[in-house]
């Protein structure tokens, strides 16, 4: 079977990203923090990264998208389309 040109340039950026993928993440080891001994700074315990903001902004994204695909469908039922196909083809137009 013949492979089509857009295949096989998808393989080729598939090769091409794994075989540099291993040069870009060889990373050497970040340097041991300056003198001074450990425990000057607290001892605390590492402060992690917030995902407040991040989780409420998509849960928001998620809510808008849910709500125009209530909204189209709303749409449709309002057109009385019987018919799946029609349903399906009016509301991927509509996105």
């Amino acid at each position: 079977m013949k492979k089509s040109f857009k295949q096989k340039s998808i393989y080729l950026i598939l090769f091409c990203f794994m075989a540099y993928a291993p040069l870009v993440l060889a990373d050497t080891p970040a340097p041991p923090p300056p003198g001074g001994g450990h425990g000057q700074s607290g001892n605390g315990p590492p402060v992690g990264a917030p995902i407040d903001g991040g989780l409420g902004i998509l849960i928001a994204m998620g809510a808008i998208y849910g709500g125009k695909r209530l909204y189209k469908a709303y749409k449709v039922k309002q057109k009385n389309v019987t018919s799946p196909d029609l349903k399906r083809k009016i509301l991927i137009k509509e996105l």
